[in-house]
């Protein structure tokens, strides 16, 4: 009886879960056939490679995006995440020039990104691809379809570029190599920068100009700001002006005229958006622009762009201070 305890206490604590498949698989299976062009029989083949995952499913309800900017920041603005960048910069120096000649991107963008994502490629995610497209594709209905059809673009994927499904390792939501492509975002924005005949995201040759790539693809604006702390006179005039909604709904006029103040004014009919963030000593306000919006592009939370954005500019003042 005791072992029979010990058995089943093992069962239902291990990581990997046998769970019955939903109903509608089937349909689902047939569906991604026909999105893809890939014979059914192809993806079930894949789905008997699976493994159920509790662990993600955990790990999709409780994302650090859900935190407030005052506890969100100092997981990402660190010395450590700041020197290492520094160290990642000087090392592929080469590569984010000819990304900044070429695409017209910043290297502390590039670097912040790849820095934010996998801290320069030292945590890229231990868990197989093809287990986080099919837990959440198949057991995660809010965004099922969604990771449905990352799981068609995998196998595509995976086909273009010679890989078994169950080798490659990503996160939990099945994003892949330095800067974290999901599966569509590999077979559209990676490119080959070295030129070596292959589309590698897990090296940092491929990975510094496929991120590059993704932000030029996205209309990165050359020479243009960011983002810019703001200062509020009135509270009230400014509240139908703060939305959920990430695009760029006003310009720079109307929130000078509700009041709002930057270190330096922006054209008049400059495109941005006011954002309030949970600062440690009460709300944080920030006049964004274009590019702003374009990091929401890669991930779309304004909290990821904004510690993607001051990881930038710590980067690029202590890279030219220690290159004087």
């Amino acid at each position: 009886m005791r072992l029979a305890l010990l058995s089943a206490s093992f069962l239902v604590s291990s990581s990997v879960l046998a769970i019955a498949p939903p109903p509608e698989q089937a349909v689902w299976l047939d569906e991604l056939a026909g999105q893809f062009e890939v014979p059914v029989n192809e993806f079930s083949d894949a789905l008997t490679q699976a493994h159920y995952q509790q662990s993600i499913i955990d790990a999709m309800t409780r994302p650090a995006e859900g935190k407030p900017w005052h506890q969100y920041r100092p997981i990402f603005l660190t010395e450590k995440r700041l020197t290492k960048g520094v160290e990642f910069w000087q090392q592929h120096q080469d590569l984010l020039t000819s990304a900044e000649q070429q695409l017209q991107i910043p290297a502390e963008i590039i670097t912040a990104i790849i820095g934010v994502e996998t801290f320069y490629g030292a945590h890229m995610g231990n868990y197989k691809v093809l287990d986080a497209l099919y837990t959440l594709g198949f057991h995660y209905p809010p965004r099922g379809e969604f990771f449905r059809s990352e799981l068609g673009h995998y196998l595509a994927l995976a086909k273009e570029q010679g890989w078994s499904l169950d080798t490659q390792k990503g996160s939990y939501a099945g994003a892949m190599g330095m800067g974290q492509f999901i599966s569509s975002s590999y077979r559209h924005y990676a490119v080959d920068f070295d030129s070596d005949g292959e589309r590698n995201l897990f090296l940092a040759d491929d990975a510094i100009g496929s991120v590059a790539n993704y932000f030029y693809e996205h209309k990165w604006h050359p020479n243009e700001g960011v983002a810019h702390p703001a200062k509020i006179t009135n509270t009230d005039a400014i509240a139908s002006l703060l939305t959920e909604d990430l695009t760029l709904n006003h310009t720079w006029a109307e929130l000078e005229a509700a009041g709002v103040t930057l270190p330096q004014a922006l054209d008049a009919d400059t495109p941005v958006k006011l954002l309030r963030l949970d600062g440690e000593k009460g709300p944080e306000y920030w006049v964004v622009q274009h590019n702003f919006y374009v990091i929401t592009r890669y991930n779309h939370s304004p909290l990821y762009a904004m510690a993607v954005f001051q990881l930038s500019e710590q980067l690029k003042q202590q890279y030219d201070e220690t290159s004087l």
